[in-house]
């Protein structure tokens, strides 16, 4: 048994020692004039030869089955399919592992180090797919059973598992985003809290870079629903009515700088975080207010989305 666990082992290194060179070479045949991707994509192919013969081996005793190779075939498998930008690809490797019935007895098995970069991957398939709870679920595993010591995979795996948890209401504190270097989120974070739509566009702005190279652009564009829940939260909290004049929405929209909206859009904005389900309640038009529920007007996030 212990033998042929040492040939899993040599052969996870080699298949990621091929990974590497495919990477290197990649850069050389794009310096060349080749396409991006092209050796990365060969390399994905031999990667899935290897998978079927690992998954396939479905008869063997657990001991010596072939499956022990799936996990750390399909982490590199989603490198490669996340380098190459498709993901697509990644959902029968996700079904490989998590639906079937003779891999399913090996998942929790597997090495910890294997499960928290497959978790890492998945997570991030959820993110880019806005299933955020389970993007929430995966992240979080690898957060926490990553090793203290390796900070800079910590680091990466926070850069979207924040986004993640801010969208679903949960705020990272500060000293968090300081112990891991990560000031880019401060004004993020108090944006959203406070509904300062003004300082969050700045702070995206400010850190469109960053936020770009890490993938999750688009992510926090979409705190700014968020964002502005918060703000229309605090002035239902203010009037302490549950009829609130649509002009009061567009009078703090104005003056956080969004200068350019007038009546019509705020209650277009108003309208689609109802139907959204972000509040609840209606808009009267005739008399031009927004009357929110007496029961839970602002439900919380993670019960919707």
């Amino acid at each position: 048994k212990q033998w042929y666990q040492r040939r899993v082992a040599i052969t996870a290194g080699m298949i990621k020692d091929m990974f590497s060179l495919a990477v290197k070479a990649d850069i050389v045949a794009v310096a060349n004039g080749e396409m991006v991707g092209s050796k990365i994509d060969a390399c994905a192919d031999m990667l899935m030869t290897v998978f079927r013969v690992c998954a396939s081996d479905s008869r063997t005793s657990i001991e010596y089955t072939k499956r022990w190779g799936l996990m750390p075939i399909i982490n590199l498998l989603f490198k490669c399919y996340f380098k190459t930008n498709k993901l697509h690809l990644c959902k029968p490797l996700i079904i490989a592992i998590e639906t079937n019935a003779a891999n399913k007895d090996i998942k929790d098995l597997f090495s910890i180090a294997d499960r928290v970069t497959y978790n890492y991957f998945v997570g991030m398939k959820h993110m880019f797919e806005n299933e955020f709870k389970g993007a929430d679920k995966c992240l979080s595993f690898s957060f926490e059973n990553c090793l203290k010591s390796c900070t800079s995979n910590k680091r990466k795996i926070l850069i979207c598992l924040i986004p993640v948890k801010m969208t679903l209401g949960f705020m990272p504190k500060v000293s968090i985003l300081k112990k891991y270097n990560l000031c880019e989120f401060e004004d993020v974070v108090e944006a959203v809290k406070t509904g300062n739509i003004k300082l969050l566009n700045e702070a995206i702005e400010k850190n469109a870079a960053f936020f770009t190279r890490a993938g999750i652009y688009l992510i926090l564009e979409k705190l700014k629903v968020i964002t502005l829940r918060n703000l229309f939260k605090k002035i239902y909290l203010i009037t302490g009515s549950f009829q609130i004049d649509v002009a009061r929405f567009k009078t703090a929209l104005n003056w956080l700088g969004l200068e350019d909206v007038d009546s019509d859009e705020t209650e277009c904005i108003l309208a689609n975080m109802i139907n959204d389900g972000y509040i609840k309640g209606y808009i009267s038009e005739q008399h031009k207010k927004i009357v929110v529920s007496k029961v839970n007007a602002f439900p919380k996030l993670n019960t919707f989305l």
